[in-house]
């Protein structure tokens, strides 16, 4: 095991433009903590983590495991990737094709020359803890894709490395295999206590894994905290999109409350007072209810009036898009009984939408943007908003 210490990282690459992939990055990962970076693609956390492995060098800071510093570039120090004691994961598995699965397990110890290992059945030692006992004498090409994730998980622990990074490695796998193998690791870390540097898309994996989250945006970290703190709190409006709030109601002061698409908003006021004119509230689907139009409403609850779109059928749930005004709201609702209102709900009805505001975040609206589009990919203003919890 060992701790984790990034200062100052910051890595260009040249092109038409040149890149800035990582901006000035401080991040400190302690001792046998599981840290995941989040975020979407671009956002440089695969490219913090090939820094970390010795992959990339980057154009300046300094990079530490533990006592040992593996990279410094005002000392010039760059410690290659064999001689930083980690272990890599990734998404593609890299087995190679002509080794069995003893040897593709084997060969970290080969490489390093660690002799203990070798004679003292780390092979089979940890074989064993990923369940791949049975299968050392096979080839890659014999085992399914589950399989091979859970051979290049062993190949990353055999050398019980420092550290070890894993380069989205469940994304290949279906739904079924990613939560099985998901559990797996965690199960691992909780067993071997090694400290780990995760990278993932997937706010699920994050959530999961996580002893902490470092969620990425523009090669700075957005929002460095607990799971939990991240998916309650999410410190601005960009985490709040990537972490599953993909509701966005912008809404303007009105004499009596909050208007959204020219609606004042009915039933329980949004607490917003810090807040200027303009709100970005966020809200999950499943925070969101659909009433029938004259229903009454419970007193806690916002609500405003709109018009079905559309509805999916989800066995136990209905996804149920919604329109307010020119905002679309999505809605993810128990389905309830066979020919109840939920399953028999058509587009053009109008019904009311209702959420709890201490469901919502609000944010101070920015003009012309938008953190959905940013967190999937695009570039738009690089300006944090703040958040109020409501």
């Amino acid at each position: 095991m060992s701790h984790v210490s990034i200062q100052s990282m910051t890595m260009h690459f040249d092109g038409k433009p040149p890149t800035k992939a990582v901006d000035d990055l401080d991040l400190e990962i302690e001792e046998g903590e599981f840290l995941v970076l989040l975020g979407p693609s671009g956002c440089g956390k695969t490219t913090t983590l090939r820094c970390l492995a010795g992959l990339e060098t980057p154009s300046a800071g300094r990079i530490s495991f533990g006592p040992t510093t593996v990279f410094d570039a005002a000392r010039r120090v760059n410690l290659s990737p064999d001689k930083r004691n980690i272990g890599m994961v990734f998404q593609s598995y890299a087995l190679w094709p002509h080794m069995t699965v003893r040897k593709n397990i084997k060969y970290p110890l080969k490489a390093r020359r660690i002799k203990e290992g070798l004679k003292g059945g780390w092979v089979e030692e940890t074989a064993a803890l990923v369940d791949c006992g049975v299968l050392l004498d096979r080839y890659p090409a014999q085992l399914s894709g589950g399989q091979q994730q859970r051979v290049a998980l062993a190949r990353g622990l055999v050398a019980r490395p420092d550290l070890v990074l894993f380069d989205e490695p469940l994304s290949n796998l279906d739904a079924r295999l990613r939560d099985q193998v998901r559990a797996e690791i965690h199960e691992l870390h909780g067993r071997l206590g090694f400290t780990a540097v995760f990278v993932t898309h997937d706010q699920s994996e994050a959530l999961a894994l996580g002893d902490r989250l470092a969620i990425m945006r523009h090669g700075r970290i957005e929002q460095y905290d607990t799971p939990e703190h991240v998916f309650e709190r999410p410190a601005t409006e960009y985490v709040a999109a990537f972490i599953g709030m993909s509701n966005r109601l912008v809404c303007k002061r009105a004499d009596n409350g909050w208007a959204c698409s020219g609606q004042v908003l009915a039933g329980a006021p949004l607490q917003a007072a810090p807040l200027g004119g303009t709100v970005a509230v966020r809200l999950r689907s499943e925070d969101v209810d659909i009433h029938p139009g004259t229903a009454t409403v419970p007193a806690d609850r916002t609500t405003a009036t709109a018009t079905i779109v559309d509805s999916e059928y989800g066995g136990k749930t209905m996804d149920v898009v919604a329109r307010l005004g020119d905002t679309r709201i999505f809605a993810r609702i128990p389905s309830g009984d066979s020919g109840g209102f939920a399953r028999r709900l058509t587009p053009g009805e109008r019904v009311i939408i209702s959420f709890r505001p201490t469901d919502a975040m609000l944010y101070e609206a920015e003009a012309d943007r938008s953190a959905d589009a940013e967190a999937v990919g695009e570039q738009t203003s690089d300006v944090p908003a703040q958040a109020v919890s409501v």
